[in-house]
């Protein structure tokens, strides 16, 4: 595996934004109450800083960021703590809300369990209007509560399928050129044939299966199929009636069918090297593969199950600690971190989609005309996390309380289904495992 793949697989395994990863949050006894609100404060002085230290060009851009604000004022000073990867969330979800940080970074589906359990405030009176307005709708969605919003990110992510245009072509295969030229799932899976017949080995789609499915990746990669069938993870408040629905059952079955078209892809070469023609993947691997395949390499949407192509979205995020006694700085902080040039250096460090209109636009892989422009097209139609209507792309994963136990439930059941099981039994068990927990949580209702 080369470097250039290394570095953009962490991306994804840990930012997705790809922050993929999510660690099982307990539900404080002490969660569901009155909106916790940080105290404004002097706006000077110095202010705390949690991040997580992922790949070093993403830590090295954001330490840059901070010392470019620390020397351009002396009013606020900028105490910046990177904190390993592998334990960040479970750092913050194991500290008291007293002892966190002025401002913290955090994975975008975590939110909503942090807020439950007074751990982030609202920061729509700390930042300015011009931050909050220059932020992409879907990065707004990912942090939005209760009609507050908690969390803004420097970038966002998303889905399509890399295609190896010398391979289509071979096979006689068409192939979407847009979000409006979108395959059906029943094209797609024909297109899937028509390859097989042109393989050696009858392998022809990468979707990055080597660590199964049973975790984020699952829910990130695969929830779009579900969404795309006109159903949900979670809807009103349930699952059972929107997971489980028969439009959601026969679209598992046909995800269920591809996995005879499917290259293990244990080297993690599989579409770089040309074994296969098709991957369902995201942004993070353009560097990799436009350096592999150059012009024959195109981008393309998911396949429509009937609702419309879909696409998660949602990455880290910065918002204001609950406790935070200089809220007023923490937001002067946010304001330039998620100013044009912050953004642009954090992007360019990890190949992410800017999350912010003016940088997005400016974006030489996102703007109009770019190799990459599917996923801002993608961005500039959110569903957010409720109605997911087939003139939306980009769905927000449910911004609950109770996001780990429906992440949990739904990957298990993909996998389970992925490796043989029946897609109607595995989907009806998760839904009423899902059920069960909000329950016996009151719903994680947030105020």
């Amino acid at each position: 595996m080369s470097s250039t793949h290394r570095k953009y697989r962490r991306t994804v395994r840990t930012g997705l934004a790809l922050a993929l990863p999510v660690v099982a949050l307990a539900a404080c006894g002490s969660g569901g109450g009155a909106d916790a609100a940080a105290e404004a404060g002097s706006g000077k002085g110095t202010i705390s800083v949690w991040a997580h230290q992922g790949q070093k060009n993403e830590a090295s851009a954001l330490q840059n960021a901070v010392k470019s604000f620390n020397s351009s004022q002396g009013d606020i000073k900028v105490d910046l703590k990177l904190i390993p990867e592998a334990d960040y969330t479970k750092t913050i979800t194991a500290t008291d809300a007293s002892k966190l940080p002025d401002v913290m970074e955090f994975d975008g589906p975590t939110m909503a369990n942090f807020v439950y359990n007074k751990k982030l405030a609202p920061i729509d009176t700390h930042v300015s209007t011009e931050t909050m307005d220059n932020a992409t709708d879907a990065s707004k969605a990912q942090g939005e509560v209760g009609g507050k919003h908690y969390g803004l990110g420097m970038f966002d992510s998303g889905l399509g399928i890399y295609g190896n245009k010398k391979l289509l072509d071979a096979a006689g295969v068409k192939y979407p050129t847009s979000l409006s030229d979108d395959w059906t799932a029943a094209e797609f899976t024909a297109a899937l044939g028509a390859l097989k017949a042109k393989d050696a080995d009858g392998k022809t789609l990468d979707l990055q299966e080597t660590g199964g499915y049973a975790n984020e990746w699952g829910t990130y990669g695969f929830a779009p199929v579900v969404w795309s069938a006109g159903g949900s993870l979670l809807k009103n408040g349930k699952a059972e009636g929107a997971l489980d629905t028969p439009a959601v059952i026969s679209a598992m079955k046909t995800f269920q069918s591809w996995k005879t078209y499917v290259d293990p892809n244990t080297d993690g070469n599989a579409f770089a090297k040309g074994r296969v023609a098709l991957s369902w993947v995201g942004h993070w691997m353009y560097p990799a593969y436009s350096e592999a395949l150059g012009d024959d390499l195109v981008v393309l949407p998911l396949p429509d199950f009937g609702n419309g192509p879909k696409t998660g979205q949602g990455s880290w995020a910065w918002g204001i600690g609950a406790d935070s006694k200089n809220a007023k700085a923490a937001g002067t902080f946010l304001d330039t971190l998620l100013n044009d040039a912050n953004i642009t250096a954090m992007t360019t460090a990890n190949g992410a989609v800017p999350a912010t209109k003016t940088a997005l636009g400016k974006s030489e892989l996102y703007k109009q005309g770019g190799p990459l422009q599917l996923y801002a097209d993608q961005l500039a139609k959110p569903c957010g996390d409720k109605d997911i209507t087939k003139s939306c792309v980009a769905v927000t994963r449910p911004v609950t309380a109770g996001y780990p136990l429906v992440t949990s439930k739904f990957s298990e059941a993909l996998n389970s289904i992925y490796g043989g099981a029946d897609p109607e039994s595995a989907l009806r068990k998760a839904a009423r495992a899902i059920d069960q927990d909000f329950s016996d949580n009151a719903g994680y209702k947030i105020p």
